[in-house]
């Protein structure tokens, strides 16, 4: 979305989408949310639920990391590891390197990074901004924010599954643009479902969609400066 055809960051795009993503969330905490919240909230469906254990941040990066794992495995069946340094000796950073230096291509390695940038940037934000969820609302109709909070409670914005789902699916889009309308539109749908299932406001949800996004071009566009073609 915000990446040319030869790989370069649209800045321009990203700061548009910026103004437009903090203006939807200002109008969101004024009072959109919750009349949007409540309606959605009647699509509480039995499979978002599911939804909420498949596509958790821990779970993005547990599968992708085994999937690096796999790959890895394979190539070094075909190519002998190197795990001895210059002077022959066994070293832990000659086997990072061999480790890097086999997977940095593949899809595996490029989804890893991407999930991981936008859940780092994403758990800073939760903590700083320390949102309350909507539990709150729905029990007691209160509202607000507890900054610098740690508590699960007061962490709802930005979205986590919905930071690492567009983080991981946005860039399998880049990586496989046929594919590209079915990871998109899997990504808003795991998005609606954190409403449906109360567990973030919409706003929470455009924010998380926004930093996973730019996670997966920034990522895209500086791991693509090492190495060849892509492998799966």
């Amino acid at each position: 979305m915000f990446l040319t055809k030869d790989n370069k960051i649209k800045w321009n795009w990203i700061a548009c989408a910026a103004v437009i993503t903090a203006l939807m969330v200002v109008v969101g905490i004024a009072g959109v949310d919750k009349p949007l919240y409540l309606f959605l909230r009647q699509f509480d469906f039995k499979i978002w639920h599911l939804f909420d254990r498949l596509f958790d941040a821990k779970v993005w990066i547990i599968v992708s990391f085994v999937v690096l794992l796999v790959f890895y495995i394979k190539k070094s069946i075909k190519q002998k590891p190197r795990y001895r340094n210059h002077k022959n000796q066994p070293s832990f950073m000659a086997f990072c390197n061999d480790a890097f230096d086999k997977t940095r291509n593949s899809y595996a390695f490029f989804v890893l990074c991407s999930v991981l940038a936008a859940s780092v940037v994403g758990k800073v934000l939760k903590i700083v901004i320390g949102r309350m969820r909507p539990v709150f609302f729905e029990a007691l109709d209160k509202t607000g924010f507890v900054p610098f909070s740690t508590d699960w409670a007061f962490n709802s914005m930005p979205s986590g599954h919905t930071f690492a789902s567009f983080a991981g699916l946005v860039m399998l889009g880049l990586l496989a643009p046929k594919i590209k309308w079915f990871t998109w539109t899997l990504a808003i749908i795991i998005g609606l479902s954190r409403i449906c299932v109360g567990a973030h406001w919409p706003s929470d949800v455009i924010f998380g969609a926004f930093i996973g996004m730019v996670a997966a071009d920034l990522v895209k566009a500086g791991l693509k400066r090492y190495g060849p073609e892509l492998v799966r």
